[in-house]
């Protein structure tokens, strides 16, 4: 009888921490979906809808003030939930400047801040090189190198990421039909007025496009091994409108001739068949490409027949949007527009989107089914846009205007910089000099800060190894350390 009581207790007790254990999985289950869904029980108990920051900067171990309260453990690279709504958000370290922003969590998601950057208010100075021969100075993706030319065929590359700048020489004599020899290549003269200069992601080939007295061309520098470059317009014995290096190595080049696409492969010396035809402007990331292009049908649409026309069928120009896989055979339409598009094509996060530009409207559409997410007016035309490295911004800019489309928030920010004489300080940061005066900005134009005096408008101003600031005045290159 003692048995079978015990067997029968024994039973119970397995039932009753079998059930508990069961009870609690489903609490932890329902709990971790709750906190997943972003509720949270806030410090007064009530349950609130919450989302996540997650925020880095550089140099790391600033500490995050959020509305005002700054706990002494909270420091970058970090996350942290928040309820949803507006934050402030200030980041400072002891010997830095300041950062800060105000920023809009929603529920349920998380906001990224991976950009903020602090400068060291007293900063060592140094200089470093002579470039006083260069009339152009053009700086690599990745920030260490920077190429000086002159009006020789020798021209300088300097590696900027070690503590002693090295210099190495580049004869361009053979390259450029801009050139002039005497008996000595090396006293020869560079006559060719550069229009732009464009490194390959690599960050060892440069596609020059220079204009001479009588014509164009366009030439694909190695740095590394000068044998490996090739004057594209002399190779293929045409003139491209357009060039753009397609990868990394700088092997494949999208080209325009005669208003069509092309892909080149310079390695073996092959130009493709026309890809699109009639293309207006086009954006490309990986081996997609995103097109605008023209075409003209006969319409009978009054609102869009020529009012100079007497005709109510006259052919009227219809624009779209298209999108080519290179290797597929056609590509594929996306939508009509009534005015010259531009598009871009960027990923954020694990989708790709499609931004358009159309006069003063912006509209972002997710690239697989073209469904409009935002859109909005802004106060530019662009002749430069930027998209960030992890397609968190597209940065619209026209002379000193500027309109920044914020990707995580979907918001637009329009802002001024001090100057026309601009460029990109890092992946996302501008930076401009008037009256010599280095000013920086945020991608949103927030944070500006006023960095150096005696800057040349002239060169680049860059940021190397997240250490160095460089910088041209009066003919040398200027070094400054910013981050210990």
């Amino acid at each position: 009888m003692d048995l079978e009581k015990r067997a029968r207790r024994q039973s119970l007790k397995i039932i009753i921490s079998e059930s508990i254990m069961v009870i609690t999985v489903v609490l932890m289950v329902v709990i971790l979906a709750f906190v997943a869904s972003g509720y949270w029980v806030g410090a007064d108990f009530k349950v609130e809808r919450q989302g996540m920051l997650q925020i880095s900067s550089i140099p790391t171990g600033a500490s995050v003030e959020v509305d005002g309260d700054a706990p002494w453990f909270q420091r970058t690279n970090t996350s942290k939930v928040l309820s949803s709504g507006e934050h402030e958000i200030k980041l400072e370290k002891e010997g830095y400047d300041t950062w800060s922003k105000t920023i809009n969590i929603r529920e349920g998601l998380l906001y990224r801040i991976h950009y903020p950057r602090l400068f060291l208010t007293e900063r060592e100075k140094s200089t470093t090189y002579d470039v006083s021969a260069a009339n152009f100075i053009t700086v690599s993706p990745d920030r260490t190198k920077m190429l000086l030319v002159g009006n020789t065929t020798e021209w300088t590359l300097l590696n900027l990421d070690s503590d002693t700048i090295e210099a190495k020489k580049i004869d361009i004599s053979k390259l450029f039909s801009s050139v002039s020899l005497a008996d000595d290549a090396k006293t020869g003269l560079f006559s060719g007025q550069i229009i732009s200069a464009n490194w390959s992601r690599g960050n060892d080939k440069i596609l020059f496009k220079v204009s001479t007295e009588t014509s164009t061309e366009w030439v694909l520098l190695a740095i590394n091994n000068i044998k490996d470059s090739t004057n594209i317009t002399r190779e293929f014995a045409t003139n491209f409108s357009s060039l753009d290096i397609l990868d990394n190595s700088a092997n494949n080049l999208l080209a325009i001739r005669n208003g069509n696409l092309h892909k080149i492969d310079v390695s073996s010396r092959q130009i493709s068949a026309v890809l699109i035809e009639n293309v207006l402007d086009y954006d490309y990331f990986g081996q997609e490409v995103v097109f605008s292009s023209i075409a003209k049908e006969n319409i009978t649409d009054t609102k869009t027949v020529d009012p100079g026309s007497n005709s109510d069928n006259v052919a009227s120009p219809k624009y779209y949007i298209g999108v080519i896989k290179l290797g597929d055979a056609e590509p594929k339409k996306l939508g009509d527009f009534e005015s010259a598009p531009q598009p871009f094509i960027s990923h954020f996060y694990e989708d790709k989107y499609i931004t358009v530009v159309l006069k003063d409207t912006i509209i972002v559409y997710k690239k697989d089914n073209f469904e409009e997410i935002f859109k909005s007016a802004i106060n530019l035309t662009p002749t430069k846009t930027k998209i960030g490295h992890d397609g968190e911004f597209v940065a619209m800019i026209d002379d000193t205007k500027v309109a920044t489309l914020d990707m995580e928030s979907l918001s637009i920010n329009d802002w001024s910089l001090d100057s026309a004489k601009y460029g990109w300080l890092d992946g996302d940061m501008l930076y401009s000099v008037n009256d010599n005066k280095l000013y920086v900005y945020d991608f949103d134009g927030l944070n500006r800060r006023e960095l150096s005096s005696g800057v040349s408008s002239r060169f680049p101003v860059t940021i190397t190894a997240d250490k160095w600031l460089y910088y041209v005045s009066d003919g040398n290159l200027i070094r400054e350390v910013i981050n210990k």
